[in-house]
């Protein structure tokens, strides 16, 4: 099946809660007659709203609801400061980064002084509310519509629930506790709803990922590429199950996603980053990023494609890598230079990236870089795909369960796949990890999480989730029972009338 291209806008309905974005973001489309990128790019600004009560009517609406899904995963709130800020700025592989009086308030996450008013908490918040909602409204109408067949019902259901279970564990994880909403809300009641527990969240978030998968098809066409596989669902999946420590079921969906033979690892890690090989034979789910002209709302990426401008080669200079990240690969491990680009060199592309001026940064995040002939003036970055599940991580996943249940062989054979990718030809680099040792076996797993995922928004929560979060970002300020999570925002709680309270220590 085909999916014409199209975007989204929203509009606020005034007599609705703001707090979490229910039901105010109502799904207008526009259809558009070419693609530059993907089944959700534009290359024209959007025009001509429906009005609400005129969609889901035909399968046509059906369709562009689902795709409208897709089009908000890159919303400046999913993507762009305050993704990178609450999922990777608190980790040691992450700086602010940029001039010290640019974005100061990036350091009250930096050095975990931030307090439940600081803005990009709530931002972050309300992008992940604004996805559940598209999601909420495509499974409490899509599911009663009669002009969509049954086998295309049943995948569009499936997408919307992986949307929904990617988007409410990005929010247990920053936040804990989060009010659990899996419907349109109808009353009062529904929509000022308390938060439910972490468990209550994570319990929802396998189900739709259950579900999901059994109803996604296994690969998709090149004009689809982005949409949502069974792949993405089990291996989203598997990482859900990691963090709750169900490692029989990591096993087991990490299992499906290989065995599948779907995926396998990219040659060239430097290329795996590029926009000319977006969409590769690794990547099992990314959200389709690029540049649309006079549209700022959907021109946006990861990362820091937002400072500076390509002649003065900036661009980077937010989220910029530190010197403990550089320090923890090992010697001759090419994913360095894959993974930090320094000032004063030149990039594999060519690009001169010219000397850091006084008070700015000497490396930035090469996994983010756009060569200066692609980022435009007024929004760097734009054009690359923020990179949300690897196969890689498949096998790291896959690796850990095993030696958690004591597969040592089998882990380490997951394991060496990673490693023997980075080493490529070169034989006197990386040499195999060979102990037995269920502890080193551990920690070498971790090691290689590190630099494998580096700069792809994994490291923070990854640390906290293998409870070495004190001893690691302790020395950053980082305090136990406190800092597992970040302050519910406090003008969610003020637009609640105290329903919602705030998480200890904050």
């Amino acid at each position: 099946m085909k999916f014409n291209n199209i975007n989204t806008r929203k509009h606020k309905d005034s007599g609705l809660n703001r707090r979490i974005m229910l039901a105010c973001l109502v799904v207008s489309v526009l259809f558009l007659g070419s693609c530059s990128k993907s089944f959700i790019s534009a290359d024209a600004n959007l025009q001509g709203q429906p009005a609400a009560t005129k969609l889901w009517q035909t399968a046509s609406d059906a369709q562009a609801a689902v795709n409208s899904i897709y089009g908000n995963l890159r919303s400046w709130n999913n993507v762009a400061f305050a993704s990178l800020i609450l999922e990777n700025i608190g980790s040691d592989d992450a700086a602010k980064g940029s001039v010290p009086s640019d974005a100061a308030y990036i350091n009250l996450y930096d050095n975990f002084t931030v307090t439940a008013t600081e803005g990009q908490g709530d931002g972050f918040w309300q992008g992940q509310y604004q996805n559940i909602n598209f999601c909420n409204q495509v499974l409490d109408n899509v599911d009663t519509m009669t002009t969509v067949d049954a086998s295309t019902k049943a995948r569009y259901l499936a997408e919307a629930k992986f949307i929904r279970a990617y988007s409410y564990f990005r929010l247990v994880r920053a936040f804990g506790r989060v009010p659990l909403v899996l419907h349109v809300p109808t009353t009062q009641e529904e929509l000022n709803p308390p938060q439910s527990s972490a468990d209550s969240v994570y319990n929802a978030i396998e189900q739709d990922l259950t579900d999901a998968a059994a109803n996604l098809p296994t690969t998709v066409s090149a004009d689809e590429a982005g949409r949502a596989t069974k792949g993405a669902a089990l291996a989203l999946h598997a990482k859900v199950a990691m963090y709750r420590k169900e490692w029989s079921d990591v096993l087991n969906y990490t299992n499906q996603v290989i065995s599948s033979g779907v995926y396998s690892l990219y040659p060239d890690f430097y290329q795996l980053f590029r926009i000319a090989h977006e969409n590769n034979s690794e990547s099992i789910f990314e959200i389709q990023c690029n540049y649309v002209d006079g549209n700022s709302d959907i021109s946006n990426s990861q990362y820091a494609q937002v400072q500076g401008n390509r002649d003065a080669g900036a661009g980077w200079g937010f989220n910029v890598p530190t010197q403990d990240l550089v320090n923890a690969f090992e010697t001759g491990d090419p994913r360095l230079a894959a993974t930090v680009m320094m000032a004063g060199t030149t990039t594999p592309s060519g690009d001169v990236v010219p000397a850091a001026q006084a008070g700015s940064p000497t490396m930035y995040n090469m996994k983010a870089y756009v060569p200066f002939s692609v980022a435009l003036a007024d929004n760097q970055g734009a054009d690359q795909n923020v990179r949300v599940i690897r196969y890689a991580e498949v096998l790291l996943m896959n690796a850990e369960a095993n030696n958690e249940l004591g597969n040592t062989a089998a882990a380490l054979a997951s394991l060496e796949l990673v490693r023997a990718r980075a080493r490529g030809s070169n034989s006197s680099v990386l040499p195999k990890v060979t102990t037995t040792d269920q502890t080193e076996l551990r920690e070498a797993i971790w090691h290689e999480r590190r630099v494998e995922l580096a700069m792809e928004n994994d490291r923070y929560f990854d640390v906290i989730r293998q409870g070495r979060a004190a001893t690691v970002f302790g020395p950053l300020g980082w305090k136990a029972n406190k800092n597992e999570v970040w302050p519910i925002p406090q003008t969610e709680i003020d637009n609640s009338s105290g329903v919602l309270t705030q998480n200890p220590g904050y």
